[in-house]
């Protein structure tokens, strides 16, 4: 399945973006999702993952309460809403996904990758 990222910008702290993933595949509804992110000199990290139902979601400490992950099975679309941007969200930020029913935190267990969007946060 191919991944296309958009939405990434300069926002300044305290303000939100929506990230979008559309991928080119009927059978996106047999993916898990996730979002991933990696800063400069830092390993790629997990963000947040949804189940391929929908039904199953959840996000990484740094982010619990500020973002948000959902999808639309009918666009092939997947979502990050970001609320509360902080400057340490500043990352390029990757979708991914894995033909298996839930989203899972490690990076090598997904098997398709989008090219990635640029976040940066302003303090």
């Amino acid at each position: 399945v191919q991944l296309v990222e958009s939405g990434g910008g300069l926002v300044q702290a305290g303000g939100s973006l929506r990230l979008s993933c559309a991928a080119s595949r009927r059978t996106f509804s047999n993916y898990a999702m996730g979002w991933f992110r990696q800063a400069p000199g830092k390993e790629r990290e997990f963000v947040a993952g949804i189940s391929w139902s929908g039904t199953r979601a959840y996000a990484a400490d740094p982010v619990k309460g500020r973002f948000t992950i959902s999808r639309d099975s009918a666009k092939n679309t997947v979502y990050l809403q970001m609320n509360s941007l902080k400057p340490e969200d500043t990352a390029v930020y990757y979708c991914a996904a894995r033909p298996y029913f839930m989203a899972t935190m490690t990076v090598s267990e997904y098997d398709s990758w989008g090219q990635g969007t640029q976040v940066t946060v302003s303090s």
